[in-house]
């Protein structure tokens, strides 16, 4: 089995019981995710064209909600990044509702400034991001008419 089964398994077995409990209590999860802000992202597979789903937290500004790809500061970014920039029409659940969504990623200037907000918000961000050589990307979320 190479690397990338065992991380695509790994993550459903983790995945699974967080999404589970996310619908069972309308958006509310605990452990690792306990009193965070915590959304579903829908995405489809780069290569495999599959529908996934991942939960993360999330910043919402000015409409948009804001996801990070930091894979916890890992040197490589996680799936959903490069399913997203393929295929950046998504689907995302926030509490009970469901949302049509197109992710775009932030740069330059703008993103320096919501990075900002991002490790006020989650301080963890900013050790994640001091491990790491790349930048960590910010993608934000936008439901479609806005």
């Amino acid at each position: 089995m190479d690397g990338n089964a065992v991380t695509a398994e790994w993550a459903e077995r983790f995945n699974t019981p967080v999404i589970e409990e996310f619908r069972a209590t309308g958006g509310k999860v605990g452990g690792d995710f306990a009193g965070l802000p915590i959304l579903l992202l829908h995405n489809r597979g780069a290569r495999s064209g599959a529908t996934r789903i991942n939960p993360m937290a999330y910043l919402e500004r000015e409409g948009r909600y804001l996801v990070f790809a930091s894979k916890a500061g890992a040197d490589t970014h996680p799936a959903w990044y490069h399913n997203l920039k393929a295929n950046p029409d998504a689907v995302i659940e926030v509490g009970t509702e469901r949302l049509e969504v197109r992710a775009e990623e932030i740069t330059g200037a703008e993103r320096a400034e919501l990075f900002t907000e991002v490790v006020a918000a989650f301080p963890i961000m900013a050790e994640y991001q001091r491990g790491t050589r790349r930048t960590i990307p910010l993608m934000a979320l936008t439901p479609a008419g806005d």
